[in-house]
């Protein structure tokens, strides 16, 4: 494993261990030539998923991406990094069940916007007016109508 202080190649593992859900592998890594410490983590991939978007143009499916979405809508909330990555394994846990290896990008949308309306209502419109492209005040107030009819 390359170490992201120095490039060097070779690192050694010092620890391993389950993450909590055990969908992963925790290593915890020491750098042979400089020492640095870092920790990688290891995942099951069922299958390479490539996603369509609005545009037209595909590109490899990125979990960190879609971490990072969640993440920002849930900025400054009270909700714990362990839940968001218990969403993103649900959902990539989904887009490899369903036996696709092409996914539009509104599926994904779509299934990180239910997570959120059961997590944070406030990360829900968050999100929401980013992927529904939002463009002024109108735009919230329908949607919030329509959440509250819900």
């Amino acid at each position: 494993m390359r170490c992201p202080f120095c490039s060097n190649e070779d690192s050694q593992v010092k620890d391993s261990r389950p993450t909590e859900d055990n969908t992963a592998i925790r290593r915890r890594r020491i750098c042979d030539q400089c020492g640095s410490r870092f920790t990688t983590f290891e995942r099951i991939q069922l299958r390479d998923l490539i996603v369509l978007k609005n545009n037209g143009q595909k590109e490899i499916f990125d979990r960190d991406k879609m971490f990072r979405a969640i993440s920002l809508a849930l900025r400054k909330r009270t909700v714990d990094q362990d839940k968001i990555e218990k969403i993103v394994n649900a959902i990539v846990r989904k887009l490899e069940n369903s036996g696709e290896t092409e996914i539009k990008s509104s599926l994904i949308g779509e299934y990180i916007m239910d997570a959120l309306s059961h997590l944070d209502q406030v990360a829900y419109v968050r999100f929401a007016s980013v992927y529904k492209n939002f463009r002024e005040a109108k735009d919230f107030e329908d949607f919030l109508d329509n959440l509250e009819d819900k």
